[in-house]
């Protein structure tokens, strides 16, 4: 068996550089070589330990990754040529910033569905921001780097968990018994939520309930056997644009496999069926009972 190929993709701010002499005069080398040692001595201040040696070569490291990615971004993907003008006529900094910015964006993004009041803490927020710079941003001037990427899988999952939190925020906001401002979310169990009590077919949004609730729920299921599909029609009704596509999504799923809905026709207990909804909803329902 022959070895896999192996594609060397040295990071962008390397590949760039490598054309200075013959895309640059001396006097822009000067000067794209000031501002990146200017870039790097900031970066050693704000994320490492400045004071050693150890801590310049990781801040060089992560000016490497930072300008790369500023560059991926704004240069295309293949140009380098198109990278180092954008070097010399916008200069390192700016593309370092919007990289960083980049960064900063994709942090400020839920990074899945539970959402604690943690999250909104500038401690927390900090730390999550340097480890997401880190991570993406390390870049070794001799080897392959892929930080570009990674951050732009990062960002589709996380896009991906924002709509599900907007969806589930909305769902809370027009819960039928007036809005829930608990700081936890658990955005999956909100979503839940609504498509199992929607099955009933009375137009109610319902974002959180009791065990009272569900046995009420269970009760009117039973006896007059509603149409789910109607149901959740008239749920879709009531939502947003820009939550139908989540919904949508999620009903599908619900409509396939939901244990609760499977069972709720059957001779199964309500210890059964509440033990199913726990699994769905997790800690957007309450235990009324002691």
């Amino acid at each position: 068996m022959l070895p896999a190929i192996v594609i060397e993709k040295l990071p962008r701010l390397v590949r760039a550089i490598r054309l200075i002499p013959d895309r640059a005069t001396l006097d822009e080398a000067a000067i794209l070589a000031e501002e990146l040692a200017g870039i790097t001595a900031m970066v050693a201040e704000k994320f490492t330990n400045d004071r050693t040696a150890e801590g310049i070569q990781r801040a060089q490291l992560l000016t490497i990754g930072g300008v790369s990615l500023g560059l991926e971004h704004m240069a295309g993907e293949e140009d380098d040529g198109a990278a180092l003008d954008l070097l010399i006529d916008e200069g390192a900094e700016y593309v370092f910033q919007a990289g960083f910015r980049l960064i900063r964006e994709l942090a400020a993004l839920p990074e899945d569905s539970l959402v604690g009041e943690y999250d909104n803490d500038p401690v927390y927020s900090q730390r999550r921001l340097k480890e997401l710079f880190v991570d993406l941003c390390t870049a070794d001037p001799g080897e392959t780097w892929s930080g570009y990427e990674r951050y732009q899988g990062q960002l589709q999952q996380r896009q991906k968990v924002q709509e599900i939190v907007r969806a589930a925020r909305w769902l809370r906001r027009h819960h039928w018994e007036g809005p829930i401002n608990d700081p936890d979310l658990n955005a999956e169990g909100v979503i839940a939520l609504a498509i199992i009590f929607a099955a009933e077919g009375d137009g109610r949004i319902v974002a959180r309930a009791g065990q009272k609730d569900f046995e009420r729920f269970v009760a009117a299921v039973r006896k007059t056997k509603p149409d789910f599909e109607e149901g959740w029609a008239l749920l879709m009704e009531h939502i947003p644009a820009p939550h139908q596509p989540v919904m949508a999504e999620r009903i599908n799923t619900y409509r396939k496999s939901c244990t609760v809905l499977q069972k709720i026709g059957t001779r199964a207990s309500i210890k059964q069926l509440w033990t199913d909804l726990e699994n769905y909803a997790g800690s957007e329902i309450e235990a009324d009972y002691p």
